[in-house]
Formats: C-alpha cells, sequence, structure tokens
C-alpha cells in the first residue's frame, strides 16, 4: 500500500467517524490534506463525510491543478488560504457542528478569541480560536479573511455556519475540531452558570508549558 492509498483510507475514516457521531450531516463539511509530494487530496463537492469513496478524491498536483477524482468542494479558497499562509499544513477540516455554530450566535462572544477558557485542551490544540463575521457559503471572501490572518490562527469559527481547522496532519486536524465543538457544547451547557473557568494565570500557565501561539 503506497502512503498517499493510506492517506486516502485514513481520511475517509476519520471523517466517517464524524459524520457517525453527528459532527456533521447530510452532505455537508470538506476535508483536505497534504500529499507526499506536494499535492492535495480533497472531499468532493456535494458529498457525504458517512460515504466518502478513497478512489474518488479530488486530487490536485504541487501546482495546484486538479488531475484525478471528483470535483472539489467549492470551499477551495477557504482550504487554499490556510496552505499558502500557515506554514506546517498538513490538513485543513470545515464541519458544520451543531453546538460551535450555536456558540457563534450568542451576541457576547468574544470574536477575537472564540471559546471561552473551559478547560486547557482548547487552548493546547487550538489557539485563539476568531470568529469570522457571516458568509454566503462558496463565497471566496472566507478565503480572502483567512489570508487576511496572516498564518496566525489555526483555527476560525464561521459565524452561523461552522469551525475550520488547520493541522501539522489529518489526524491532528480533526482531533483539534473536534476539540472546538466539545468546548462549544461545554460553554452552552454551562450558559446562565456562575462556571468556574480558568483564571489568566491558568490560561498562561498551560500556555507556557505547551508553548502555544497565543498573543498572535
Amino acid at each position: 500500500m503506497t502512503e498517499e492509498t493510506r492517506l486516502r483510507e485514513q481520511i475517509c475514516l476519520l471523517a466517517k467517524s464524524m459524520f457517525d457521531r453527528g459532527l456533521t450531516g447530510g452532505s455537508t463539511g470538506n476535508i483536505s490534506a497534504r500529499t507526499p509530494d506536494g499535492g492535495l487530496l480533497v472531499s468532493p463537492t456535494g458529498t457525504s463525510f458517512g460515504r466518502l469513496d478513497p478512489g474518488r478524491l479530488s486530487r490536485f498536483d504541487a501546482k495546484g491543478d486538479l488531475i484525478d477524482g471528483d470535483k472539489p468542494t467549492k470551499e477551495m479558497p477557504l482550504h487554499s488560504a490556510f496552505y499558502d499562509t500557515r506554514s506546517g499544513t498538513g490538513a485543513v477540516v470545515h464541519l458544520h457542528s451543531c453546538h460551535s455554530v450555536a456558540w457563534s450566535l450568542m451576541p457576547d462572544v468574544d470574536a477575537d478569541n472564540f471559546l471561552p477558557p473551559l478547560t486547557p485542551y482548547a487552548i493546547m490544540k487550538l489557539g485563539k480560536v476568531k470568529l469570522l463575521p457571516f458568509f454566503l457559503p462558496g463565497d471566496p471572501a472566507m478565503g480572502d479573511a483567512v489570508r487576511g490572518l496572516a498564518g496566525k490562527r489555526s483555527a476560525v469559527m464561521l459565524a452561523n455556519h461552522g469551525p475550520v481547522v488547520a493541522g501539522k496532519d489529518v489526524e491532528s486536524a480533526c482531533n483539534a475540531i473536534e476539540e472546538l465543538e466539545d468546548t462549544a457544547r461545554l460553554a452552552i451547557l454551562m450558559r446562565g452558570y456562575d462556571a468556574k473557568m480558568l483564571t489568566p494565570e491558568q490560561v498562561t500557565a498551560v500556555v507556557t508549558k505547551f508553548d502555544v501561539d497565543w498573543d498572535a
């Protein structure tokens, strides 16, 4: 089995796992990963995470030309923006996960630091998550907004839409976006309660110990 074949199967396996657990439904969400030769594998447009076919993933070469597979997701500008601006990006995942979308609707959410400091894990895996405004699905302006961050954020939340996370590889990106959704779910559960969040000193301790790029 070649390295690319393993990557194709891993993409489909992780996507199905997220679909089966309700993290994105229907034909929503998209996922991409860097191939060993510098190209990309991308989930095709209109496909379900629960039924991706490894042999039909959109295949781009290192120059960005589509060379095989089905037509890619309409959110390619969003994916390309992360690959072009954030060094070390090996995969990008976008979901329509329920609790993170619900949290983006709250009027008092901090747009520069979307997730409240409830646990150390979102801080460790995501850093600060930027809340971006609403865009029409497929609007290239989403990619422009990510480019405007100049590679300083590994994760953004598209208001009224869903999270997008870049990682060093496809497993890391999937783990991080699940942490984002879990933290948003906790935030919804704790809303209206006097929850004991991490103190600024505790946040600083996590950032320091795990070398998190926090001030970007």
